[in-house]
């Protein structure tokens, strides 16, 4: 699908509605897009390719939108090989064409296209460096580990589009509407989450420009309200909680250890807790699950105990918060086991190397199942997760 975004730039991306996993791992319920363009001046510039799984859409689009032009620079963002997929057929449809890189993406393509000598292909360029096309001039801006190191976004100055790289993208495809919040968030802190100084950063150099209009990478085009995506941005990327509530994470055996955090949930919901979210570990999706975990203000990790340690689903759930970089919440804990619980040492231990984690007292242990007596302890960890 070709579509024109203003008169001389062109939308030449890919829908791709038959991936189910995202760099293997995210679940993909609509899909994912592969976003490019072309810039028509006096120069012709194409902006990205796409993942090769989708060339032959790509080309096709590529093709019906020069109508016979030759173009003269391939801008290259990311070297990530959903967007890089298509530079060696590009080299080789269009010899003279020059590659606008960063020095570490230069470096990098040989290392995806073997054989092929880019040495008279390849434009270097750097922070605030400038390419100008005729109408249209585009200031480049350094971005390393969003999410790569030598990923780039580009300004074009006279419509003031922000191409931003795999910056404000998200899961989905551009044929199927859904809410840009939730699947940008789950996009951003499973694949950027890490990398929260480096967003920062670019988010100081960008917002030097007045933006009309953001180009990611996977997404839609956001034109309307710039400063929403701005803002979540700043709040993501600075680790502060998007939404004051208790986000509930239970890795649960036979259903008892659920059981405990679904009366916590009734009991914060008694305390005048109003946004509360409850996951299935065993269940429910990794990667929506820490999307909620950074949501929300307040956290209570609820497991069963397992071969002397903790439960696989939530061992595996705190590793992922914790390579993401998980900070600055409040944690409550409940643990359960039948002979020797250990679970709860697991996860303070866990919680513990992550940074500026308060945790709540007391820290509530079940033996086997839910009793009478264990109802003031969990009553207690309520009113702490509260405060």
């Amino acid at each position: 699908m070709s579509k024109n975004i203003t008169q001389h730039i062109t939308y030449i991306g890919v829908d791709d509605h038959d991936l189910d996993l995202f760099e293997g791992q995210y679940a993909l319920p609509n899909g994912i897009s592969y976003n490019s363009f072309i810039i028509f001046d006096e120069k012709t510039a194409i902006i990205d390719t796409v993942d090769f799984r989708k060339s032959e859409e790509w080309w096709h689009n590529l093709d019906k939108a020069l109508n016979g032009h030759k173009p003269h620079y391939l801008i290259v963002h990311h070297m990530e090989p959903d967007h890089s997929g298509n530079i060696a057929k590009v080299i080789n449809r269009f010899p003279e064409i020059k590659i606008v890189a960063s020095a570490k993406g230069i470096a990098m393509l040989p290392q995806f296209f073997e054989g092929i000598d880019f040495a008279d292909n390849t434009i270097t360029i750097n922070d605030n460096d400038t390419l100008n096309l005729g109408r249209h001039t585009l200031r480049f801006m350094t971005a390393p580990m969003v999410h790569w190191p030598e990923v780039i976004v580009t300004y074009e100055t006279s419509e003031k589009i922000l191409f931003s790289a795999d910056a404000f993208g998200k899961f989905g495809v551009l044929s199927h509407n859904e809410n840009w919040d939730d699947e940008a968030r789950r996009y951003y802190f499973n694949i950027c989450g890490k990398y929260g100084i480096q967003v920062q950063a670019l988010l100081k150099k960008a917002t030097a420009f007045d933006i009309a209009t953001i180009c990611p990478l996977h997404g839609p085009i956001l034109s309307n309200d710039i400063d929403h995506y701005f803002g979540l941005y700043d709040t993501w990327s600075k680790y502060e909680p998007e939404t004051d509530g208790v986000f509930i994470a239970y890795a649960s055996i036979y259903g008892a250890t659920a059981h405990a955090a679904q009366i916590l949930a009734q009991m914060l919901h008694d305390r005048g807790v109003d946004n509360i979210s409850i996951c299935d570990l065993c269940r429910d999706d990794m990667s929506k699950a820490l999307s909620e975990a950074f949501r929300m203000s307040r956290m209570v990790i609820a497991s069963a105990s397992y071969d002397g340690g903790l439960f696989p689903a939530m061992h595996d759930f705190l590793h992922h918060l914790l390579i993401k970089n998980y900070q600055n919440r409040r944690v409550g804990i409940i643990e359960n086991g039948s002979w020797a619980p250990s679970a709860a040492r697991i996860m303070t231990d866990m919680v513990g190397r992550m940074k500026n984690i308060k945790l709540s007292e007391p820290i509530a242990t079940i033996i086997s199942r839910m009793k009478q007596t264990d109802l003031t302890t969990l009553s207690h960890l309520a009113t702490a997760m509260t405060q």
